[in-house]
């Protein structure tokens, strides 16, 4: 996060005129047994010692040809908006084809072996990135054809978790944060922490993401409220502090409503008034608002983990042309606009502000398309968990750990 950041803070001066986001085994454990000796940060994950991508040396597109007239997605609720959808298809005679999936482990699975020759893409975030490409799941890029690109924000023209060794294996989409919902009947003033999910005041009025990267929710409220645990990172935590966050969790399960799986039961359960609390996505915040549901959403004083997007590429995708058509589309401000709007998320291209504001008066602040690297500071974007440290110690827990503390011990 930091490099994005960084990234980020270099470009604020360039888009300020425009402002008038299954248990599969952890890169640590592939197949090739190597050992990784980086975190999986942005800022440090394309050097992660010991491993390699199976697929680096396949042959890249050199031109994009017909459209194969089908396009097999895996994506997130959202993702495929009609508004955005049917004018690629118009345009390309590509057929979308939309497999929801409710977790990033839902889409390293479907994502297995190279998507089976059955998927073309999938709109993997963090947590899925590394377990994707060092599974040997996605496909190379070549980044010459998608001439949108060019005007990403520099941090994500060809970020650690979706480029290694120089090797792009999809083109960055959006990002954003995962936020504290409401109810404003409820609640007229927004809280300003996220200690409500956590208080038996609220007993059965609660719905979290049924999702083992929600510790990282926890860890991340922990390591503001109790520094004596040492928390720095959500996602590299030692077992003391892994079993802190598990155990936190583990108080909130009789508080817990539901567990979703989906953005649309999240959405349904505020509707009909069986949650007024919630962790969730801009997504559902955005649905609601215009379903005219009195929904409020804050990043709470502690900050919040959130995501940065990727269309990456199947290994096997059985549409490659429709694939790369897609990529172009998707990339242009134009369409960025209209899904950072849609969603309530932050567009990488730098161009898309001034759409934004045309498709809703305000939405380029309001989305922080001009990019301030103080908002994105706030927000610790999902990856994998390693079972190697940032500071080389191999004493984290790996996501497989997560997967099974979540499933034995939080649920």
């Amino acid at each position: 996060m930091t490099a994005i950041a960084a990234g980020l803070a270099a470009m604020s001066l360039t888009v300020a005129a425009c402002s008038s986001s299954s248990s599969t085994p952890p890169a640590s454990s592939t197949s090739n047994g190597a050992s990784s000796s980086a975190s999986g940060s942005p800022s440090q994950q394309a050097g992660t010692a010991g491993l390699t991508v199976p697929t680096a040396n396949l042959p890249v597109l050199q031109s994009v040809g017909k459209g194969e007239g089908q396009l097999n997605l895996i994506a997130w609720e959202g993702y495929l908006d009609p508004s955005w959808v049917k004018p690629f298809q118009q345009q390309t005679g590509c057929q979308v084809n939309a497999k929801y999936a409710g977790s990033s482990d839902e889409m390293v699975s479907l994502m297995k072996n190279g998507g089976g020759g059955q998927y073309d893409m999938v709109s993997s975030s963090g947590d899925a990135d590394l377990r994707i490409l060092y599974a040997g799941d996605a496909h190379p890029v070549n980044m010459a054809l998608i001439p949108a690109a060019k005007d990403f924000f520099p941090a994500f023209q060809a970020p650690s978790f979706n480029t290694i060794n120089g090797v792009h294996y999809g083109v960055s989409l959006q990002w954003g944060p995962n936020v504290l919902m409401y109810n404003k009947k409820d609640f007229p003033t927004a809280p300003t922490s996220w200690s409500v999910l956590y208080n038996q005041a609220y007993k059965g009025k609660i719905t979290v993401p049924d999702n083992p990267i929600q510790i990282a929710d926890a860890a991340l409220y922990l390591e503001k409220t109790k520094p004596s645990l040492g928390i720095t990172d959500p996602y590299e935590l030692t077992q003391p502090q892994f079993q802190a966050a598990v155990a936190l969790l583990a108080t909130q399960q009789p508080l817990v409503k539901k567990y979703w799986a989906l953005a649309s039961e999240e959405i349904s359960d505020f509707q009909n008034g069986n949650v007024t609390l919630g962790a969730g996505w801009p997504y559902q915040v955005s649905t609601l608002r215009a379903a005219k549901f009195p929904i409020g959403d804050t990043v709470p004083a502690e900050g919040a983990t959130g995501w940065a997007d990727t269309w990456m590429l199947a290994a096997k995708a059985p549409h490659p042309n429709c694939a790369y058509k897609w990529m172009q589309y998707i990339s242009t401000p134009q369409v960025q606009a209209k899904q950072a709007v849609t969603y309530g998320e932050t567009p990488d291209n730098s161009k898309a502000c001034a759409y934004m504001d045309k498709l809703q008066a305000g939405s380029c602040a309001q989305y922080h398309a001009n990019a301030p690297a103080s908002y994105l500071a706030s927000i610790s974007l999902w990856k994998t968990p390693l079972a190697t440290c940032d500071n080389g110690q191999n004493n984290c827990v790996p996501y497989a750990g997560w997967v099974t503390a979540w499933n034995t011990q939080v649920k």
